[in-house]
């Protein structure tokens, strides 16, 4: 199944509600789905070309694959109770795949939950992010350290990013 953005409105947040950190539940997929192409066409846009966020979130997303990927990681969802909030993944080995807050609920502490929560569910020494240049400033106030700059293609459109680590003793880890 494909799900394109042409068939949603957005619903009005207003992020008041006391916030719920919960695991993924597959009935959260399409508001996951919305939020973040979303929040990559009303935040990322500061920092990335037109071009560069329609390729990025196209407004078409597989959605069994997105489903498949999201129950293989450890997935949590930010919850007011009624709205997603925010979302992030991580898989076994540490690598934090994604990370997205409702663009009407930025710099309310719900990224800083979602990651404390996703870098505790994994017992490694080290988590490996991909971050945007609008997240990079976010990760390295938690302690990552960049390894590298890069450049990845979407849809033939190189955007630029941030391989990042967060180097963990074990102590730390879980």
């Amino acid at each position: 199944m494909t799900w394109t953005a042409t068939h949603f409105q957005y619903s009005t947040y207003h992020c008041n509600a006391p916030m719920e950190i919960r695991a993924y539940r597959e009935t959260d997929l399409m508001d996951i789905v919305k939020l973040f192409h979303d929040t990559v066409h009303k935040i990322n846009i500061r920092d990335y070309s037109a071009e560069q966020v329609n390729a990025w979130a196209t407004g078409r997303v597989d959605m069994d694959a997105w489903n498949r990927s999201l129950l293989q990681h450890h997935t949590f969802i930010a919850t007011d109770g009624c709205d997603v909030l925010g979302f992030g993944d991580i898989d076994h080995s540490g690598y934090l795949d994604r990370l997205y807050v409702h663009h009407a609920c930025q710099r309310q502490g719900i990224a800083t939950a979602l990651c404390h929560k996703l870098e505790s569910s994994v017992d490694t020494d080290k988590i490996i992010v991909h971050a945007s240049i609008t997240a990079r400033p976010f990760f390295e106030k938690r302690g990552y350290k960049i390894i590298r700059e890069q450049s990845v293609d979407r849809c033939g459109i190189s955007l630029k990013n941030y391989v990042m680590e967060l180097s963990r003793s074990c102590s730390e880890s879980r």
